[in-house]
């Protein structure tokens, strides 16, 4: 089975957990066999993994006539792309685009990130998947995310093959409610177009079907899972630390909810003093916390060590004897699964979809700052409680796999498909 698959981030280069989530999946989906999977983003960097499905690269797909040669083009992109595969594309392209701001190879250029001109970027990444469905061969279209709608709805317009889209988040998570209308809309129009809608927790699937006025019949829940430790990141270095550390690993914007952290870890200190918090990470609401924390009068014993990635984030989960993730509204949350998998005790809040999956960690409700500070504390002071709970942990996330997850994709596509 061929799926053409369209998604904004692709590791070793992502900004939060939709890009893991992406990788994740579709090498789950890989490992089920008989899967062909061609991968889009905006711009690829050429160091991703490509055993498991072609990357495509939307700045690199022509949407305008150039007259190149393949030298030319190898030398221009053949470290992202087969020049072969940019002769293919131009072939198809479907319109006079040379009204645009295209380059010397009649290309888009796109951040790769999510910059001011986000919707921009949005709308144009969509006009490139009309040449990309116009070119390859597939049997089913696949779009991550809300930024990727409009593309999925493109592909299937211009072929009629079926769209499943996947909900990593809905602007109701990102905003604690207060709702971008233009989001929004675009949400909605990629569910109401999709053959079939994926949502990675059951609360997101009853966002789908509340807020959005969708048939339950038309969504699935397929929870996320965790890429198992390489032996490099399981034998990350050890900082043993003379001091109890807490770690919260996120964005720092209002749906992670961040404030509950500082607000809990003020009342852990009134009790007990050898322990540090961690708040790792970066976003808007990053210099508000750093005030929070001084006004608590607690900055001494806390630390801002900015964006981690890669080994970065593991060696900062093997450091701590606690991971925290007070969430508002977290779609699924994969941090949590990636601390277990270092053996570090979690607390996750309820409104979480780990939390449907996840029976070896505390729950406690994100407002709930007394709830959050009792486990911190339970959890730091008495051993028993913190080896049951690393063990206990570490042998359930061993079980929750991406190819479990991949193989319920799998079977949509094939229910889909038998008819379509």
């Amino acid at each position: 089975m061929k799926a053409l698959m369209f998604g904004w981030e692709f590791p070793p280069h992502i900004l939060g957990g939709l890009g893991t989530a992406s990788y994740g999946l579709t090498k789950g989906m890989a490992e089920n066999g008989n899967m062909d999977i061609t991968f889009v983003i905006p711009k690829p960097h050429g160091d991703e993994d490509k055993s498991f499905a072609r990357i495509i690269g939307a700045g690199n797909t022509p949407i305008a006539w150039r007259d190149a040669e393949w030298d030319y083009v190898q030398s221009r992109i053949g470290n992202v792309m087969d020049p072969q595969l940019y002769f293919d594309l131009r072939s198809h392209i479907y319109a006079d685009f040379n009204y645009m701001n295209v380059n010397d190879l009649g290309c888009i250029e796109f951040s790769g990130r999510y910059p001011d001109n986000l919707l921009e970027e949005i709308n144009n990444y969509s006009i490139v998947a009309g040449v990309i469905a116009r070119t390859l061969d597939f049997d089913i279209i696949h779009s991550h995310d809300w930024l990727t709608y409009p593309a999925g709805i493109h592909a299937k317009q211009v072929t009629g093959k079926p769209l499943v889209i996947h909900v990593h988040a809905t602007d109701f998570d990102r905003s604690r409610g207060n709702v971008n209308p233009t989001v929004f809309g675009i949400e909605r129009d990629g569910m109401l177009n999709a053959d079939h809608i994926i949502t990675v927790s059951d609360l997101t699937r009853r966002t789908v079907i509340e807020k959005y006025g969708i048939n339950p019949e038309k969504v699935t829940t397929v929870h996320n899972a965790v890429e198992p430790l390489s032996d490099e990141l399981k034998n990350v270095e050890e900082h043993h630390m003379k001091e109890k550390v807490v770690t919260f690993l996120g964005r720092i914007t209002m749906q992670k909810g961040p404030e509950y952290f500082v607000e809990a870890a003020a009342k852990v200190l009134q009790k007990v003093h050898n322990v540090r918090f961690v708040m790792a990470g970066s976003g808007d609401m990053m210099e508000k916390m750093i005030r929070l924390a001084a006004q608590k009068d607690i900055s001494d014993r806390f630390h801002f060590p900015g964006f981690q990635k890669g080994k970065q984030v593991y060696e900062m989960l093997k450091a701590s004897d606690v991971y925290i993730m007070p969430s508002v509204s977290e779609p699924f949350g994969i941090s949590p699964l990636e601390a277990m998998q270092m053996g570090t005790p979690s607390i996750i809040s309820k409104q979480s979809g780990c939390a449907e999956i996840l029976n070896h960690v505390i729950k406690t409700d994100f407002w709930d700052i007394d709830a959050m500070a009792d486990a911190i504390y339970s959890i730091i002071t008495y051993p028993a409680m913190y080896k049951q709970l690393r063990n206990e942990g570490i042998a359930e996330v061993n079980e929750i796999k991406w190819s479990k997850a991949g193989k319920k994709v799998i079977d949509i596509y094939n229910k889909l498909l038998n008819n379509h």
